[in-house]
């Protein structure tokens, strides 16, 4: 095998467009998810049934198919319905979708970890209903989620390869782009695992990162 990557530097344009495609994609299925997961997670103990028979089953039919799919339908389905969306927004909305369905689960397993004394402590301390979600209960909650949301936000930002099958230019479609201009299967695809790596590993950083500045204070006493 002649392996040859110096055809590659040629479509290096194209491959930061799709790194920050890519990148894009992530943060903005990112940040959806997670508005998405609290609030579901807050909701999914409303007094008002069919408000969580709406949340499980949101929570239920997205975790139990396939990503792709979900793309699949938001991309091809819709615009029989009257709403048609350009490939980058379907993708967006489709794996924002996808990350708040398992952020609903997440979060919801954190708040549940908090003891009910801790709570019933703040309302003695006369903090309102809010007070006490926002100063008691919602920050050990997030350190106690923050590993599980952190590898789920890492498992959208390789999720987001998907989006190439709706023709969203993100660095898979992009790789695949060059590939069929060169002919390089091997060298591309090489190039592209490498890229996903050092991404992979930057976010993993940075998340450690946030962690100790973050999560600082003591567990015990």
């Amino acid at each position: 095998m002649n392996l040859n990557f110096n055809q590659l530097w040629r479509y290096q344009d194209q491959f930061l467009h799709g790194i920050q495609v890519t990148l894009t994609l992530t943060l903005i299925a990112t940040v959806a998810g997670m508005v998405i997961g609290l609030a579901g997670a807050t909701l999914s103990n409303s007094r008002f049934a069919p408000l969580r028979l709406f949340i499980r089953t949101y929570v239920e039919l997205i975790r139990n198919t396939p990503a792709l799919i979900q793309i699949f339908l938001i991309f091809f389905v819709l615009p029989y319905a009257g709403l048609r969306l350009p490939p980058f927004e379907a993708a967006s909305v489709a794996l924002s979708l996808y990350m708040g369905a398992y952020a609903v689960e997440i979060f919801r397993s954190g708040l549940g970890s908090i003891p009910k004394s801790q709570i019933e402590a703040g309302q003695c301390l006369g903090l309102t209903q809010f007070q006490v979600f926002r100063h008691v209960i919602l920050p050990p909650a997030l350190r106690n989620v923050y590993p599980s949301l952190s590898s789920q936000i890492i498992l959208i930002l390789l999720g987001s390869s998907l989006a190439s099958q709706v023709s969203a230019d993100e660095l898979f479609h992009t790789a695949a782009f060059v590939e069929s201009r060169t002919y390089r299967s091997f060298e591309v695809y090489a190039v592209v695992c490498v890229i996903y790596f050092a991404m992979v590993l930057a976010l993993r950083l940075i998340f450690a990162g946030v962690e100790r500045l973050a999560f600082r204070w003591p567990t015990r006493r």
